[in-house]
């Protein structure tokens, strides 16, 4: 579901740490609702901390670049991760989500928790059919 690469400290296949839904959730699961600017009212969104999967790999500083199952790429800097945000996603609205539904993974903030959350940047950081995140210096 998820293949994590570069600079981590824990691996499970050869140099990258890959992760099904079951391995994700061992990770500590969290859930919030909140409206997005691609969705028609609030949506509950249920994931893994990205912070969590960071402490995990033991990556605590330099780039994410996280990329699509069509190879789109977004950067997020790991300074700006927080402890619940952004949050890994793969079930909205209880529902494990399909690629047509944007899954199997999206990257989502708490939106309506704070107007920080709601700008170019952060929309522009919040990927959908996410696959793989390389972890650069």
């Amino acid at each position: 579901m998820l293949t994590v690469s570069g600079q981590i400290q824990k691996t499970n296949v050869g140099d990258t740490a890959q992760f099904d839904l079951a391995m994700l959730d061992a990770l500590g699961r969290i859930e919030f609702e909140t409206n997005t600017i691609w969705t028609d009212g609030p949506v509950t969104f249920t994931g893994v901390p990205l912070s969590a999967l960071l402490d995990t790999l033991g990556v605590t500083s330099g780039t994410l670049k996280a990329t699509a199952v069509n190879d789109y790429i977004i950067e997020i800097p790991v300074a700006d991760v927080e402890p619940d945000a952004p949050i890994i996603a793969h079930h909205m609205n209880g529902e494990q989500m399909a690629r047509r539904d944007k899954g199997p993974l999206w990257i989502v903030y708490p939106y309506d928790r704070d107007e920080k959350y709601q700008t170019e940047v952060t929309y522009s950081r919040s990927i959908w059919q996410l696959d793989r995140i390389e972890a650069v210096k």
